[in-house]
């Protein structure tokens, strides 16, 4: 079983730049897409399935903002849309979905960098997440949470830890943020494979063109599982080289 988690900054513009193409070339069973930037009316759904995936998804209120989409190959057995949490749903960030004895989540973190009010809602944000993950686990124990995340957690995965320390995204209680999420029973999938690999990031700064020729990026995407399918988890890797936006797929397979 292999899932991709993917920020696509814009669903309808990552299709004019081959998103099509390269979802049939079948990537994987099931894909995330975070930041589709579009209402349910707006989205292609026939040709996603021309290309073989059935798409679910959970559009923010705002026009042209946020957004998050599972395409799959497999009929799941049911599918939510948001958290319950009320500011974070009306900004579609979040979509659930099971399958068997596991379920997906996949959610869109806030962002803090426009500005400290944002800031401020990501916190919130990320403690609200915290409290709904606790509760599904309790019917729900084995979970894979995908998405963007808006964190870069250690130096390592960050181009320039130095020249970021204030900066949203590597912010200490971010990190620290994050540092408590894994040590309370989740497992950072590429980590567990790759403990030690460098340049491997997953976003690249627009405002700079050339950052990404550089690879000056930040590993900002995550796929996460509960330790309980830690045991199953068979590859995990990042695909600079897909470029339909600012972010790349990760990709994560793991033996159901």
């Amino acid at each position: 079983m292999r899932i991709i988690s993917y920020n696509v900054n814009g669903i309808r513009a990552a299709i004019r730049k081959g998103l099509l193409e390269w979802l049939a070339t079948h990537p994987a069973d099931i894909i995330c897409l975070q930041e589709s930037k579009a209402a349910l009316a707006d989205i292609d759904q026939k040709s996603l399935a021309d290309v073989g995936y059935s798409s679910h998804w959970f559009s923010a209120e705002k026009k042209g903002y946020s957004g998050v989409g599972i395409l799959t190959k497999i009929t799941p057995d049911k599918i939510v849309l948001g958290s319950g949490m009320t500011q974070s749903d009306a900004e579609g960030r979040v979509i659930r979905a099971d399958f068997g004895d596991w379920t997906l989540v996949n959610a869109y973190f806030p962002s803090g960098t426009s500005g400290e009010e944002r800031q401020v809602y990501k916190y919130q944000w990320l403690e609200e997440i915290n409290v709904y993950l606790k509760k599904l686990q309790k019917t729900r124990p084995k979970i894979i949470l995908t998405g963007d995340y808006n964190i870069a957690h250690e130096a390592i995965d960050i181009h320039d830890p130095k020249g970021n320390k204030n900066s949203s995204g590597f912010l200490p209680e971010e990190r620290a943020w994050m540092t408590n999420f894994l040590n309370k029973g989740w497992v950072d999938s590429f980590r567990h494979l790759h403990p030690d690999t460098t340049g491997a990031y997953s976003w690249w700064s627009q405002r700079f063109p050339s950052v990404r020729f550089q690879n000056k990026g930040w590993r900002i995407d995550y796929i996460c599982c509960t330790q309980n399918l830690a045991g199953q988890i068979t590859e995990a890797g990042i695909l600079p080289d897909v470029q339909h936006s600012d972010h790349c797929p990760i990709y994560f397979s793991f033996k159901p």
